[in-house]
């Protein structure tokens, strides 16, 4: 990221690293799973022929508690017919029109899907069973202005098993920050313009990963059910927080939106030409060859908000836009993380020994989940550093082409049309070299098609690519890492590459088919 940055400092104005959206499911854990329910239900002494009346009653107590603080508020309670209309916009349609700055803006209400319990009979062995199934029931939605992350929303399910879910946008949360250490900002629907001081603001985003995630959760659920305690008064019942989905976002906010729109063309053009699904994987920090089985897609939408490139591999995803003219924005969205890993003991067994597992949903791997997506995009930045908005590919390749010399010794022009040539290019730009560089067994791996058969092949391939390591060497387009066997493609080498693989690849037709 860091190369992408210094190549464009001159016409930017600083860089904000950070969550923008942030999804979290709180669950009573205890009426998750079906020998739970029935555990509770036998607690409070309820039959199941008796469980459709009972819950309809927790429903109304619920439903009655929550509405009752609303109105008491003098906030709005609105039933929302068409699964269509969009309650963030109503949200805040409230809240202007209304001038609300703190506290409840309004209650939505709508059937949507949820997973639920529900009494079946057993013919065969006549009796009745309580079955997970899934249907359809009210959810009630809280919007509100929050103190520390401003405008939010949380909903609760009215039936059982009272799942919640709590969404909120880092943005937002800063701004609230700023405007209580005094900091000046533009900001612009979700992302900020210019910044004050990026660095205390960056600093104050970075506080986003110290807050007390269950206590803060707790808080907003007691608010969504006044009645919890009432419920379930016999036992304590306590909400398990996951993060249900996240987005790390990385802005680089330009000086104008000139600036931005001269280079952006180029970026949108090189991802979606040349990054290939192993490119999207290594972005992701996904081996290639790992076991994963699902869809690696990228496509391309022209949008209101800007032109926005994406790379989904399964449930995550990558993916690039222009916001508000002037910010660039690589975004890292995690929904699925057991795709990823975390250095920690078995889950209850906290004191156990520590070794890299799948990371969880929980909230106890946020930091880890962070950490994860920061990496991505700068996996990402790094890669697009190569991509030149000024100068033209003859101007490129003219040097490369020429003969040179390497301690003395000449050393040929590079063929970038020649398929060798073409082939090594390739291989030294792949993603995942991006980061811990490669080898001359890695690159024999790439260019010969076979395993050598005998000492003697192996040490004939590997003088070969020693030899094509000192031509890309001599050209200046690699460097050897200190005190490493390793090599990475130098700015100027993943320039030529980036710029010669997109050439190679293009077609008459996106020539003249504009990108963006």
């Amino acid at each position: 990221m860091q190369t992408f940055i210094d190549r464009h400092a001159d016409k930017l104005l600083g860089v904000l690293n950070g969550f923008d959206r942030l999804v979290f499911r709180g669950t009573l854990r205890t009426l998750a799973y079906v020998e739970g329910m029935r555990g509770f239900l036998w607690r409070q002494q309820i039959l199941l022929k008796n469980f459709k009346e009972y819950s309809v009653g927790v429903t109304r107590l619920l439903g009655e508690s929550s509405r009752r603080a609303a109105v008491e508020q003098g906030r709005p309670v609105l039933y929302l017919s068409s699964a269509k209309t969009s309650k963030e916009d109503m949200a805040r349609g409230i809240a202007k029109k209304d001038g609300i700055k703190d506290g409840l803006v309004c209650l939505l209400e709508s059937v949507e899907p949820c997973m639920t319990y529900e009494i079946h009979r057993n013919r065969e062995e006549k009796r009745l069973e309580l079955r997970r199934t899934t249907g359809k029931c009210k959810f009630i939605y809280h919007y509100l202005i929050h103190p520390t992350f401003g405008f939010m929303n949380a909903r609760i399910q009215t039936w059982f098993p009272f799942n919640v879910q709590v969404c909120l946008n880092g943005r937002e949360w800063l701004a609230r920050s700023m405007d209580k250490a005094g900091l000046a900002y533009e900001r612009r629907d979700n992302c900020f313009a210019w910044l004050q001081d990026v660095e205390k603001a960056q600093a104050l985003m970075d506080r986003q990963l110290e807050i007390e995630w269950p206590r803060e959760l707790a808080r907003i659920a007691r608010v969504l059910n006044p009645a919890h305690g009432q419920v379930f008064r016999r036992e304590r019942l306590d909400y398990y927080w996951s993060v249900f989905q996240s987005e790390w976002a990385t802005d680089l906010m330009f000086r104008d939106a000139r600036s931005l729109r001269e280079l952006y063309r180029p970026l949108v053009r090189h991802a979606i030409d040349t990054y290939s699904s192993a490119d999207v994987m290594r972005f992701l920090g996904r081996p290639v060859h790992g076991g994963f089985k699902g869809e690696v897609v990228s496509d391309f939408k022209d949008r209101a908000e800007g032109v926005r490139v994406k790379h989904r591999a399964g449930e995550n995803s990558v993916k690039i836009y222009d916001k508000q003219g002037s910010v660039l924005r690589v975004e890292t969205t995690v929904n699925d993380p057991t795709e990823f890993k975390v250095f920690r003991a078995k889950e209850g067994d906290e004191g156990g020994e520590r070794e890299w597992r799948p990371m969880r949903k929980g909230i106890a791997d946020l930091h880890r989940r962070s950490e994860i997506s920061q990496k991505s995009n700068e996996r990402y930045l790094e890669a697009l550093a190569a991509v030149d908005s000024t100068t033209s590919l003859g101007e490129l390749l003219s040097t490369v082409a020429r003969p040179t010399t390497w301690n003395g010794a000449r050393v040929r022009g590079l063929r970038p049309w020649a398929p060798d040539d073409l082939e090594l290019i390739k291989a030294v730009s792949r993603g995942e070299f991006c980061v811990n560089g490669f080898r001359n067994r890695d690159l024999q791996g790439l260019l010969f098609t076979s395993k050598a058969t005998s000492p003697e092949e192996r040490r004939r391939r590997s003088g070969r690519i020693s030899r094509l390591l000192r031509l890309l060497r001599a050209h200046g387009l690699i460097h050897k890492l200190p005190r490493s066997h390793r090599y990475k493609l130098s700015p100027r080498g993943r320039q030529v590459a980036t710029a010669l693989l997109a050439a190679h690849d293009l077609s008459l037709a996106k020539i003249n088919t504009p990108a963006a």
